[in-house]
């Protein structure tokens, strides 16, 4: 697997200037509400300064001179300033909350989208779970950073400044006594950013880990269960769990002692307040209602000072997210049509194969001058061994693949400058392992076209006989199939996807060994109903039975990835070549087979 593969595990700064212009992007359509949010944050941070500085009223003015009567009035000023504050706070938490998870909502949908959009060869270097991980863990941790960091961290910067001119205003030298003690802090901010630093893209590393494993092992627990590799494959989850754990355990431990260390300073700054302060105020300097309010902004000072060690953090987790989520966003998708190109209502269904060569791998070509073409409404099959190379020429036709050399032609004109959705649109695909969505039978044949009706869909399920097992059960076609068609036959899938290609009507068929996972009995039922199908349509079967393509206008023979022979089949079992010996080789199995 190549080293893009592994894009968690590489570390990059811990700060991105570049990533956090385009993390912030997603907050420009919201740009009216995060003004209103700092605003917000602005009149809370305003609001909580004043209560070391309503105290110290009380305390000179009201309670030394033994006004009771000014200490009520004192104190129902207080009492409002406490309830402006929680309004304050209510407001602006919630209106950050919601601008961060309506961002999200629209990285998860872009997200998404692009993933829709990749090309499939990036899906064969990628691990599904990974991907998971960006839409949900990853993204969640951008939503502390857009709510309770890029946003919220306005508020500490206004509680700071406050706190520093009250505390100059009230008395400067004192406050240069309280700032003296910032050395220390800083050094202390400093070690546990250090310590920090690549903790939490680790730690995204495991949970994609974690993901990635999870979604293979459940999606094949069949296998598992069947080879009895459940002890070993908990030994691996377990020691992948284990990872996790430790390093979560290690983030503790840096909390653990951070958070401490930070409330000694603070203590420590305190102390020296009382002491310089009590000396100012024997010698009068300073009143007693100045030093208690000196006192509360002192551990009001070092608060937001934690807070923003705490958005450092949530910035750092940002930064881990954020490079790997742009990295996927930067993923080239497929390529759209030309601006100018105009494609027909309807294709006709001419192909051409124009010298075309293929290699998944660099230069290990699966595909070598290949040329042929197909006339609109022929039906012509593509045969040979496994390896061959049949699958991949449809993967090129539909362009999941690009071509490496040569061209494809879809009625007189490139792949390249087709319209990519306009182009799948025109064909119609039935394969061997058919993917069934969770949802009603219904769902599954029009795939949330609501343009094919019920009726549409009623008379698709009709003509591939899949009506009479669609009957059997209680709602019919509303009756619910699980994820990848749990509960149905492989036969009874088979039967969904011909119904799902009959409903969407495509000029072009493609049938990829579309019948070899059914019995005779369940092939015998869809025969008639795939003649029906073809008709009128250009068809390309793919197909390791040959007792399905003898009626074929044309068999093209695939060797090695080479076209080795092309005609009728009766035409070619005269050639006695290659056809003839895979036919030959068929027809004594199924002999052999049949007599045992």
């Amino acid at each position: 697997m190549s080293k893009k593969s592994y894009e968690e595990e590489v570390l990059g700064k811990a700060y991105d200037s570049h990533l956090m212009r385009r993390l912030l992007s997603f907050l420009k359509p919201y740009q009216p509400k995060v003004a209103l949010a700092v605003m917000l944050l602005f009149l809370a941070s305003v609001s909580q300064l004043a209560g070391p500085l309503l105290t110290k009223i009380g305390i000179d003015t009201y309670i030394s001179h033994g006004d009771a009567h000014g200490l009520i009035l004192i104190g129902l000023v207080y009492l409002l300033a406490l309830i402006l504050e929680f309004v304050l706070q209510f407001l602006q938490t919630y209106w950050v909350n919601w601008i961060g998870q309506h961002a999200m909502y629209d990285m998860r949908i872009r997200t998404f989208s692009h993933i829709q959009r990749l090309p499939v060869r990036y899906f064969d270097r990628h691990p599904i779970g990974r991907l998971i991980t960006r839409v949900t863990t990853d993204i969640a941790s951008l939503h502390q950073m857009l709510s309770s960091g890029a946003v919220a961290i306005f508020g500490d910067i206004f509680k700071l400044v406050g706190i520093v001119i009250m505390l100059l205003v009230l008395n400067w030298k004192l406050a240069l006594v309280t700032f003296s003690v910032l050395p220390l802090l800083f050094y202390a901010t400093f070690l546990f950013k250090q310590l920090v630093r690549g903790i939490y893209r680790q730690i995204r590393v495991r949970i994609a880990r974690i993901n990635a494993f999870l979604q293979e092992n459940i999606s094949g627990v069949a296998v598992v269960q069947l080879f009895g590799r459940e002890g070993k494959n908990f030994a691996k989850f377990e020691r992948l769990n284990r990872d996790y754990l430790d390093d979560f355990l290690r983030t503790i431990l840096y909390y653990a002692t951070f958070y401490p260390v930070v409330k000694l300073i603070s203590s420590l700054a305190v102390a020296l307040i009382i002491w310089y302060g009590g000396g100012y105020i024997i010698r009068g300097v300073l009143s007693f209602g100045a030093l208690v309010a000196f006192i509360q902004y002192a551990e009001m000072f070092f608060r937001p000072i934690m807070d923003l060690s705490e958005k450092y953090n949530i910035m750092q987790s940002a930064m881990a997210s954020s490079e790997r989520i742009f990295n996927l966003l930067d993923e080239q998708t497929e390529s759209v049509r030309p601006a100018r190109w105009s494609p027909p209502a309807r294709v006709r269904g001419e192909i051409e194969f124009k010298h075309v060569w293929f290699a998944y791998n660099e230069d290990d070509y699966v595909l070598k001058n290949i040329s042929f073409q197909v006339k609109p409404g022929e039906k012509v099959a593509f045969v040979g061994a496994t390896g061959a190379g049949k699958t991949t020429l449809m993967n090129l036709l539909l362009r999941f693949y690009e071509v490496n050399r040569g061209e494809i032609l879809v009625d007189g004109v490139n792949l390249r400058d087709l319209d990519t959705h306009h182009l799948r649109q025109s064909f119609g695909m039935v394969l061997q392992d058919v993917f069934v969505f969770d949802g009603s039978v219904a769902r599954n044949i029009r795939l949330q076209n609501m343009d094919i009706s019920d009726e549409q869909v009623s008379r698709a399920a009709s003509d591939v006989n899949a009506i009479s097992f669609i009957r059997k059960f209680p709602d019919t076609f509303e009756h619910r199939v699980l994820e990848r068609g749990k509960g149905l036959s492989v036969g009874q899938r088979q039967l969904i996807s011909f119904a799902r290609a009959l409903a969407f009507d495509p000029p072009v068929l493609i049938l990829d060994e579309a019948t070899s996972s059914v019995d005779t009995e369940t092939e015998l039922l869809i025969q008639d109903a795939l003649e029906r199908l073809m008709q009128k349509r250009t068809s390309l079967v793919v197909a390791h039975r040959l007792s399905t393509v003898q009626n074929a206008d044309r068999i093209i023979v695939l060797h090695k990835g080479e076209i080795r022979e092309i005609g009728t089949h009766q035409e070619l079992l005269a050639c006695e070549g290659i056809y003839y010996r895979l036919y030959k080789l068929q027809y004594a199995y199924q002999e052999k087979k049949h007599v045992a």
